[in-house]
């Protein structure tokens, strides 16, 4: 990408900006990057405040060209500011005129950023029912300023400690230190100062994938610690668990029970009392053991066997949560 730029710039300059413009922004949406930092990306290249409003979800982000935030309304708002769409927000430049070639690329590669941002979150209010906020609490790049601005409003203590919550879906929740996780799937963050929600909301974001439905077809815990997943969480980085042969023999379309089978066996500390769990009969559950070996082609009488079977529940998990 920097190659191409190069070569254009030496044709058209603005040519040349529109391709870094969109590699900037590509960048932030692989990242992760939340409202706040798209807005603020907007308002830097076009060299003039850029804000985002979203009055169905009450989202409105205001940013400086000098990459602080303003939060509120501007005093002198302009309806003949160049702006686009992103879903049901408009993103906008506060500059009058119609937009250049590169101000029109800013607006279009940041509102379609910030409308995969919105898309993540859309029909999943936060407990605060303020999404802006909450973006701009557990994004690391925010000025701390402006974070700790952001704990007030939301009516945290600022000295107080506090913790992120992913739901399953991708809506983000911040809640104090000493409040209960909430009644949802969800992935649990550590708790800690205001100022560290991004490490909380990142560790969030990481264990809401080891969630499950707690259904027979997907089997698990629909809440989950980030704290208690230990090494578990670095399996995080395997590429593609659902190609791996031990991930694969699990969807069975002869045998459905399977997967709820095998969680019962690997977290209960005997036959009979995964059998009381899946309201089987003890010798029926031997019988379905039975299968299960013949299916997995490993036993699940021996802890290497079970610990194998429990791994593949895992990254069956994480297959399932991208």
């Amino acid at each position: 990408m920097k190659d191409l730029a190069v070569r254009l710039a030496a044709l058209d300059a603005d040519a040349s900006a529109a391709v870094q413009v969109i590699a900037y922004f590509d960048e932030l949406v692989e990242a992760g990057a939340g409202l706040q930092s798209i807005v603020r990306g907007a308002a830097v290249l076009a060299g003039c405040p850029a804000r985002l409003d979203d009055d169905t979800r009450r989202v409105h982000i205001r940013m400086l060209p000098d990459g602080t935030a303003a939060l509120g309304r501007s005093l002198d708002e302009d309806d003949r500011w160049p702006g686009v769409p992103a879903g049901s927000a408009m993103m906008r430049l506060e500059r009058s005129g119609t937009a250049g070639p590169v101000d029109a690329m800013v607006l279009e590669r940041a509102a379609a950023a910030a409308r995969t941002v919105l898309d993540r979150t859309r029909g999943r209010a936060p407990a605060t029912d303020q999404p802006a906020m909450v973006e701009l609490l557990v994004d690391a790049s925010a000025p701390p300023d402006a974070r700790l601005r952001a704990a007030r409003l939301l009516g945290l203590p600022t000295d107080g400690a506090a913790y992120a919550t992913v739901l399953h879906g991708g809506a983000v929740r911040v809640l104090k230190g000493d409040a209960d996780p909430p009644p949802e799937r969800a992935g649990i963050g550590p708790a800690g100062p205001i100022l560290d929600l991004p490490v909380s909301h990142e560790a969030a974001r990481i264990a809401v994938r080891f969630t499950a439905a707690g259904t027979d077809d997907d089997p698990g815990e629909p809440l989950i610690r980030y704290a208690a997943l230990g090494a578990l969480a670095e399996l995080r980085h395997v590429p593609e668990p659902g190609a791996l042969p031990d991930v694969r023999i699990l969807e069975q379309p002869a045998a459905p029970w399977l997967p709820a089978t095998l969680h019962a066996i690997t977290t209960t500390p005997s036959l009979r009392a995964a059998a009381a769990r899946l309201r089987l009969h003890h010798s029926t559950l031997q019988d379905r053991v039975v299968q299960a070996e013949h299916l997995l082609g490993w036993s699940l009488h021996d802890p290497h066997g079970l610990f194998r079977t429990h791994l593949a529940l895992v990254l069956r998990r994480l297959h399932r949560n991208p």
